[in-house]
């Protein structure tokens, strides 16, 4: 079994090699690991240069933005299993992939996906939200579920039937794509019941109001489309963020 790990970034050179140090401590080997740079002029690409066992390809040109350079990604990606790891963010241990791959032996499997913690600082970890996804049921997607995306990983036989990105979407597009690929035919889906990634907070979907505004716009446009709910999903999916922040946080335990 082969695995595509995907990272894109921009101007973000010293949390990127934190990242790649991350990869370069994970057990599992038999991986390509792509970095998407959308023409940083921070001093990325010659950071990258540091890493060429760890680094199996790096494009780095301008692009049309974050779900753009992961669609290229995609393109680039000749892994059985495919994953994102985005920058500044971390695998919370060093068996992350191993147990990824060891799931994915089984082929009846076509998406897993895990926990996730949002850590305000990596040394010492300070989690804000700890993000438990729970089994998959498809009638929970109605119900504003969803599965943080830095933890999915799907066979890449399932790109044909759910396709890429939808780059019309500016901050919704990952949440459109799980929907599709939740709901897509005859998919067999698992859940890794463990912290996989720490993500720090600061994300582009909370930096503003407005931006908050126009990913509940979007979210509201990506039920629609893939039929899953209305107003009322969509208020659902807003309001299981609170839990997050009051549920047990196991790394600070």
């Amino acid at each position: 079994m082969f695995l595509s790990l995907i990272t894109v970034t921009y101007n973000a050179c010293s949390s990127l090699e934190q990242t790649i140090l991350s990869v370069e401590q994970q057990q599992y080997k038999d991986l390509e690991y792509i970095i998407i740079d959308g023409g940083s002029s921070d001093g990325t690409r010659e950071m990258l240069r540091k890493y060429p066992d760890v680094v199996t390809m790096v494009v780095s040109e301008s692009d049309k933005g974050i779900y753009d350079a992961m669609n290229k990604g995609l393109r680039k990606a000749t892994g059985d299993v495919v994953g994102f790891l985005h920058a500044d963010d971390r695998f919370a241990h060093s068996r992350v992939l191993q147990k990824v791959m060891n799931i994915f032996e089984d082929r009846g499997v076509d998406v897993l996906y895990g926990d996730l913690q949002y850590v305000t600082s990596f040394v010492p970890l300070r989690v804000l939200r700890h993000w438990k996804s729970g089994h998959f049921d498809p009638q929970l997607l109605s119900k504003g579920w969803m599965p943080p995306h830095p933890t999915v990983y799907f066979r890449r036989s399932l790109l044909p039937k759910v396709g890429f990105f939808d780059t019309s979407y500016k901050i919704s597009a990952d949440y459109d794509w799980l929907l599709r690929l939740l709901n897509a035919d005859d998919v067999s889906v698992k859940y890794l019941p463990e912290v996989m990634v720490l993500m720090a907070t600061g994300g582009a979907s909370n930096k503003s109001l407005k931006n908050i505004i126009q990913k509940s716009r979007e979210d509201y446009r990506a039920m629609r489309g893939n039929q899953v709910g209305g107003i009322f999903t969509l208020l659902r999916k807003n309001l299981s963020k609170v839990g997050q922040f009051l549920s047990p946080k196991p790394s600070e335990m």
